[in-house]
């Protein structure tokens, strides 16, 4: 008699195939299938799992940079423009300081020329009182003199035009 297998691989034909041979291959498909699910596409399907959220993982970490890029740029951007008003106030305070500062020093200076100024009208104020003192005691000295030799001698009006005239003179060329 004819085995099972036998039978299948002569058995009947369809079409110009063998059933049996296409039952054996069909067994050794399902087999195969199922052995590949058990032992290659789970790890494979892990795998893939595993790929797939490393690249979300990836793309995340990426937008997440980005957006921490932009936020950066946007504060460096931020700070940037900050530091450029503090210059600028710095630029202008210290301009405005140096106005004031040369205000002052002309301010000093004008009240310095004054009290120069002042200082020399009060010097020359003291001075022409001493000279006028002074005249005043060539004056007093001189009318003591010249009244001394009128009382010496009794002089003409001529004379005594004369006297006073030569004193006079002697006077002027002493101040």
């Amino acid at each position: 008699m004819y085995s099972y297998i036998d039978v299948l691989t002569i058995g009947a034909s369809v079409g110009g195939f063998r059933v049996g041979d296409m039952l054996i291959q069909l067994f050794f498909f399902l087999l195969l299938l199922f052995l590949v699910k058990k032992f290659a596409w789970g790890p494979v399907m892990n795998m893939m799992q595993k790929r797939e959220e490393y690249v979300a993982g990836e793309i995340e970490s990426a937008e997440k940079s980005r957006l921490d890029a932009e936020k950066a740029s946007k504060e460096a951007a931020a700070q940037l423009k900050q530091t450029k008003q503090e210059a600028q106030k710095m630029i202008e305070d210290a301009r405005m300081a140096g106005t004031t500062q040369q205000e002052n020093i002309i301010a000093a200076a004008r009240a310095e020329a004054e009290k120069i100024k002042q200082d020399a009208q009060a010097d020359i104020q003291n001075e022409k009182e001493k000279a006028l003192q002074a005249l005043q005691d060539k004056v007093a000295s001189l009318s003591v003199l010249i009244a001394s030799k009128v009382i010496e001698k009794e002089i003409s009006e001529q004379d005594q035009d004369k006297l006073i005239n030569d004193y006079i003179k002697e006077a002027g060329e002493e101040l």
